[in-house]
């Protein structure tokens, strides 16, 4: 049995099952070891890979390779290395559960300013990031001419200059001679002001325009700076002309920065925004599991779903507790218990502020520029019923409030009325891509 080709074979249909961004991060490193007595053995990198694989994927790879050859019956798994993999999860009194990087890792290129540690290998995907990422990967196959500009949106702690650090480290391993450079929009400002201060504006100009591929982070810093702004519109249009690429991230939709000019809103209408949202329950425990395997950390798998489940909404939170679990293995040389893992995450991650049902209407009211007031009186205007039926959707789905308690709320509404406006927006959002992309506008704002 040729397995290469097996194995290639099996590899094209599961491509056409799986979204790009699955296909490119469970997938790319595996292929058949061997083949003996019915039992196929697929070569995984790492055992993060063999969980999601088995988890995820088992049935549908076992059900294509078995329709390629009769004669399998078995798929196991074997991971790379699997004799030392074998114990390094377990911390000793000899040994460190964390893996030190050699410095090569820890540099930053000043020429781009990109760090070594950002790449896609490392950037977990997951539903509440897989469109990002796809369109990621479009970008880099056709720089300068798809979603150009790139702009990507979401709260601290969702994996943006991951992300957008990570494209620059791709282009750059695609093709070394393409000049890059990632920045914050602080910076940007920043050497513009001392341009002006020293008379070298065209240098500066010179500087940015040289570049195949600009990388501007937290573009949000940049409003209320006009001279600023006109500059990176200048700088903008030169390299569009020239098709080279701008990535931009910020922490919200560019509609919603106060003080950004609108000519720069359209240029990156003209371009993708993709919204980053908070991880759902799901990539939340890839992440975990994705960090614990890079710096050789053993986590048992339910404080691991506890972890998942009490830490929403930010990775670096996420990270942060991991980071904190670490030291005390070391400290302790031993593995945590849950409980002693619970008594970190209450001690170290500050509760959220709940927000009121009153700042949700006003947040939905402000979007639909609509007054907040008629969202509670019984007119049946177009302009209201619309984000009134949102708001109740919002506080049903994302808040979990009892029909009866959003009616009442609302101007004393039947809880039968807050039922038909959640299942018509629950429907229509299936279909109706823009009213899709409000709500998630919306929910970016509400955080």
């Amino acid at each position: 049995m040729d397995t290469k080709e097996l194995w290639n074979n099996v590899l094209l249909e599961i491509e056409i099952s799986v979204s790009k961004a699955n296909f490119a991060t469970w997938f790319k490193e595996t292929k058949i070891s061997g083949f003996e007595n019915g039992i196929i053995y697929l070569s995984v990198p790492n055992t993060f890979v063999q969980e999601w694989l088995m988890k995820k994927f088992h049935n549908l790879v076992l059900k294509l390779l078995r329709q390629s050859s009769e004669s399998i019956h078995t798929l196991e798994y074997v991971i790379k290395e699997e004799s030392k993999a074998k114990n390094q999860y377990i911390p000793t009194k000899t040994s460190s559960p964390t893996k030190e990087l050699p410095l090569s890792e820890y540099y930053i290129n000043k020429d781009d300013n990109l760090n070594p540690r950002y790449t896609f290998e490392s950037f977990v995907v997951g539903p509440f990031n897989e469109l990002a990422y796809a369109a990621a990967q479009a970008v880099i196959k056709n720089l300068g001419i798809t979603y150009n500009p790139y702009f990507i949106f979401g709260n601290t702690g969702h994996g943006k200059t991951h992300l957008i650090q990570a494209m620059g480290n791709a282009v750059k391993a695609i093709d070394p001679s393409k000049k890059i450079y990632y920045f914050t929009s602080e910076k940007f400002f920043n050497d513009y002001v001392s341009s002006v201060q020293a008379n070298k504006v065209n240098q500066f100009k010179e500087k940015y325009r040289k570049y195949d591929m600009l990388i501007m982070d937290d573009i949000q810093f940049l409003s209320g700076k006009e001279k600023t702004q006109e500059e990176l519109f200048h700088i903008f249009n030169s390299m569009k002309d020239e098709n080279k690429h701008i990535v931009f991230s910020c922490d919200k939709h560019p509609n919603f920065v106060t003080g950004l000019e609108d000519r720069l809103k359209s240029r990156f209408a003209a371009g993708m925004v993709i919204d980053i949202p908070a991880p759902d329950h799901e990539s939340r425990l890839a992440i975990i599991k994705s960090k614990c395997s890079s710096i050789n950390l053993f986590i048992d798998e339910v404080v691991m779903d506890y972890l998942a489940d009490s830490i929403k909404g930010n990775i670096r939170d996420l990270e942060g507790v991991i980071n904190l679990i670490v030291c005390q293995t070391e400290t302790k040389n031993k593995i945590l218990t849950l409980n002693e893992v619970k008594d970190l995450v209450k001690n170290s991650i500050k509760q959220k502020k709940l927000m009121s049902y009153k700042e949700v209407v006003k947040i939905i009211s402000d979007f639909y520029k609509i007054e907040e007031e008629t969202i509670y009186e019984k007119t049946r205007k177009k302009e209201v019923i619309k984000p009134r039926q949102i708001i109740m959707y919002i506080l049903r789905e994302d808040f979990s409030i009892s029909y009866p308690s959003i009616g009442e709320k609302l101007g004393g509404r039947d809880h039968t009325t807050v039922i038909h406006s959640y299942e018509k927006i629950k429907n229509e959002i299936r279909s109706d891509t823009l009213l899709l992309k409000e709500i998630q506008e919306i929910r970016s704002i509400i955080g």
